[in-house]
């Protein structure tokens, strides 16, 4: 069963936390903007239509069942979709892959936005779109949904996965990036 909710307040033991103003919102993307973030497109599919985005907030949420969670401004209609279809795949881009991320951010300067004909997808066990040759794919079922900002956060129960080749196209100081090949250690 799906469960949605508004965000919880969590009590704190230092009286008014709560009413104090929160960090001005420039300095606030200025300073996140120095954290380094995969770039993922997250796209779902079912009755209320076909629809990709591309997120940076994605993060494993637990590995017993394996779940993971993704934020999605409210004002894309891939968050309406994504509720209304129960379902949605997390896509982690692989660094040759950026102009899918400008296509499903509605920046691409040779696709139409939001356009699955940017790339040849797959069709996942939950019928959400999975990009071949994506570093991972993380195929959900939606558990939950909860407000927070502009934001919604769904979290899926991972239903499969795909761990592919290469290295993750990352996204730092408002440009893309790539991390260097990992090496063992001697």
């Amino acid at each position: 069963m799906l469960r949605t909710s508004m965000a919880h307040q969590v009590p704190h033991s230092h009286e008014g936390l709560h009413d104090l103003p929160t960090a001005d919102r420039d300095a606030f993307l200025a300073a996140m903007s120095g954290a380094v973030t995969s770039v993922n497109v997250v796209t779902t599919s079912g009755p209320a239509g076909l629809y990709g985005v591309t997120v940076s907030a994605v993060a494993s949420v637990s590995a017993d069942p394996p779940m993971i969670l993704s934020c999605v401004n409210r004002r894309s209609p891939a968050a309406d979709a994504i509720l209304a279809n129960g379902i949605f795949c997390v896509n982690l881009l692989a660094d040759h892959q950026a102009h899918i991320s400008d296509v499903f951010a509605g920046r691409s300067r040779t696709h139409e936005p939001f356009s699955f004909a940017c790339a040849e997808w797959h069709t996942g066990v939950t019928g959400a779109a999975i990009l071949p040759g994506a570093v991972a794919s993380f195929d959900c079922v939606l558990d939950a949904a909860h407000d927070a900002g502009t934001h919604k956060i769904f979290i899926g129960r991972v239903l499969s996965t795909h761990a592919g080749e290469g290295k993750p196209l990352a996204h730092c100081r408002r440009a893309y990036c790539s991390p260097a090949a990992l090496t063992k250690a001697s």
